[in-house]
């Protein structure tokens, strides 16, 4: 998957959108790992990662976890989650604006 085209979202697109497009979610020590299942539930969702743990997130667009992913404050990658190549390249080639991209609207 050598696609080195550059991707633009909008910025302020709600957190469980741009975490369903992704499958990416930022720890808080600045691990990034890969998602194997997210179930809503509202406002609030159930995320669980391919290193198998499993927390309960609120749908928020300012959160800690939207703007780590906007930022890309995340250093590296989940060992355990094995998270592809191709996909942190993808993630890398990613850029949000507030004029400009995909709305990224539910399906």
């Amino acid at each position: 998957m050598a696609d080195n085209k550059k991707r633009y979202y909008r910025k302020n697109i709600e957190l469980f959108v741009l975490l369903n497009k992704m499958k990416l979610w930022p720890s808080r020590n600045g691990v990034l790992h890969g998602i194997k299942e997210i179930q809503l539930q509202g406002k609030y969702a159930t995320v669980t990662t391919h290193c198998g743990k499993t927390f309960q997130i609120y749908n928020s667009r300012n959160s800690r976890a939207a703007r780590w992913l906007r930022n890309k404050w995340a250093v590296r990658p989940c060992k355990e989650c094995a998270v592809p190549e191709w996909k942190l390249e993808k993630y890398s080639k990613t850029f949000f604006d507030s004029h400009y991209g995909s709305d990224l609207l539910h399906k």
